[in-house]
């Protein structure tokens, strides 16, 4: 079983910034692929940014150049830096790892609250 716990959510301004954080305990197999997702009320959940063991990376067209992933694989920690945040980057953060092992397993933290407003 895998455990992971977001931190770093809050309320920050139109053009401020903030860091995520997801640590990950548990039975982690090595070859995966962390992620955050977010949802905004009324919509379905979206992936923000997934970067996998060895280093690829994917971002959503609406975060790119705003948004850095990155990941300490020794200590299994996941971060999100979001920069020049907008309105409607506001959602529930929820962090996410997968991988392969005779089928995907799918872990998910509890999400964390970020709002965008002044």
């Amino acid at each position: 079983q895998v455990q992971l716990v977001e931190s770093g959510g809050g309320l920050v301004q139109p053009g401020g910034s903030l860091r995520l954080s997801c640590a990950a305990s548990g039975s982690i197999f090595r070859i995966n692929t962390m992620g955050w997702y977010r949802q905004a009320p009324g919509e379905q959940r979206e992936l923000v940014a997934t970067m996998t063991s060895g280093g690829t990376t994917n971002y959503a067209d609406s975060v790119k150049g705003r948004v850095t992933i990155s990941r300490d694989n020794a200590k299994n920690t996941l971060h999100l830096q979001m920069n020049n945040l907008k309105p409607e980057d506001t959602a529930v953060y929820s962090c996410n790892l997968h991988y392969y092992s005779g089928g995907y397993l799918y872990y998910w933290g509890q999400g964390t609250q970020v709002t965008v407003s002044s």
